[in-house]
């Protein structure tokens, strides 16, 4: 059998060049995900600790049952390697069948984490060798795209999920021990104003549109932004421990009902991961202590916007954020930095760490653009049918791949969610 390396660096004769960059984009993330798993133990990757975390081994299994099921599976003829792993590994495409409970997958001790490694390199090496060959129709090549985009946000998952599960453990391990930790003083707290202004915010339809974007994203239209001020960095740990200790958590005048039911249901005293008589936080290199110039992390949103009523601020719509973020490289504190943290920001840009370090709460409800559309089939089901009860949060974090990330990508998450990399940015009317 070739050898993957192989195919990434000898086109055939039938091989038209516009696939190799994809191909070498294909062995990239697929080994990307392989890093990220290595410190774990097939114990550690079958944990699941809560119900919207997934084990680490689901993660690898499901990334590479969406490339069999949507790219190797359109072929005519096509034989699934496991066909019983369709029903395992199915999230939530219900064009694509049954599937597992999501609460249920910790249950899945059977396969085995090496079954399951050995199941990503087949996949790889079919993908691999059809895009060698020139045999993957230009549809599919796009689904292949579109499938590594996916991947990259379950890289991202499979941290933050396993982080929560190490937290979880009455031994508090480490993923790994060797992690870069670096402290330093952030930048004073200051304010960009923007006038009103007609803006354009989206991106345009992809795969019409040569740059990647999700269906989301989409399509690009203009909005009336009103005159604000954006906070040029995120909320410090050192601001939100003030606003514990003047009572955030115990005063309800500062919270949305459903966010004052779950502090007094969940005993919410601090964000997420933080030691509640130390200054440590738990973090991917085990507790560390917790530096007070880096930004908030682990925060809901009705932690977020509960602060920014104490600072007498806001949060930022996605307009506002989106329109800042335009004019700013893709640069920042991301998963190939190895840190795995949020960092302290000390630039000298008016508006800072927009990228990167910890996704960033908007006021903005998930919803549809105008003239939105989902993509055809059973990839429609990707984004669309989660427009209800979220919020869009922006940026990037540490733990994001930083070729995933652009201006116009929105996440999104119930305003209860902590254990995702969240923080807060704050904006002013003016």
């Amino acid at each position: 059998m070739t050898s993957i390396t192989a195919l990434a660096t000898t086109p055939s004769a039938t091989n038209p060049a516009p696939t190799m960059p994809l191909l070498a984009a294909l062995l990239r993330v697929r080994a990307r995900s392989r890093e990220l798993a290595a410190p774990l133990s097939a114990e550690d990757a079958m944990v699941q600790s809560m119900a919207d975390a997934s084990p680490a081994k689901w993660h690898l299994a499901h990334t590479t049952w969406f490339f069999e099921r949507f790219v190797l599976a359109a072929e005519d003829g096509y034989r699934a390697l496991h066909p019983h792993w369709d029903y395992l590994f199915n999230s939530y495409y219900q064009g694509a069948g049954p599937m597992h409970a999501r609460a249920q997958r910790g249950l899945l001790s059977r396969p085995g984490l090496s079954e399951v490694l050995d199941y990503r390199g087949e996949v790889e090496q079919r993908l691999a060798q059809r895009l060698s060959d020139g045999r993957l129709a230009p549809a599919l090549q796009q689904v292949l795209a579109l499938g590594l985009q996916h991947e990259q946000q379950h890289q991202e998952l499979l941290l933050t999920d396993i982080k929560h599960a190490f937290f979880s453990n009455p031994l508090q391990p480490a993923y790994r021990q060797d992690l870069r930790y670096a402290s330093g003083a952030a930048t004073a707290l200051g304010w960009q104003r923007h006038d009103e202004a007609l803006a354009e915010i989206g991106a345009h339809a992809w795969p019409g549109n040569d740059a990647f974007a999700y269906d989301n994203e989409s399509p690009r239209h203009r909005v009336l932004v009103p005159a604000h001020a954006l906070a040029c960095r995120p909320v410090s740990n050192q601001e939100y421990a003030s606003f514990i200790e003047d009572g955030g958590y115990r005063r309800p005048q500062l919270w949305m009902s459903d966010g004052w039911q779950l502090v007094q249901e969940q005993g919410w005293q601090a964000p997420l991961y933080w030691h509640t008589q130390e200054p440590l936080e738990f973090t991917l290199a085990g507790w560390r202590p917790r530096d007070p110039h880096a930004p908030v992390c682990h925060v809901s949103g009705f932690e977020a916007d509960a602060f920014a009523r104490w600072a007498g601020a806001r949060l930022p719509s996605e307009a506002e954020w989106e329109v800042a973020a335009q004019a700013q490289p893709v640069a920042g504190n991301f998963v190939e930095g190895d840190a795995l943290h949020p960092q302290a920001c000390s630039g000298l840009a008016p508006v800072q760490q927009l990228f990167g370090d910890v996704w960033e709460w908007t006021s903005s409800a998930y919803g549809a653009y105008p003239g939105f559309r989902t993509l055809p089939g059973t990839l429609g089901e990707y984004n669309g049918k989660f427009m209800s009860g979220q919020q869009v949060l922006r940026g990037g974090s540490c733990v994001t791949p930083g070729d995933h990330v652009r201006a116009s990508y929105r996440n999104f998450f119930p305003p209860s969610a902590r254990w995702q990399f969240t923080g807060i940015r704050l904006a002013k009317d003016l």
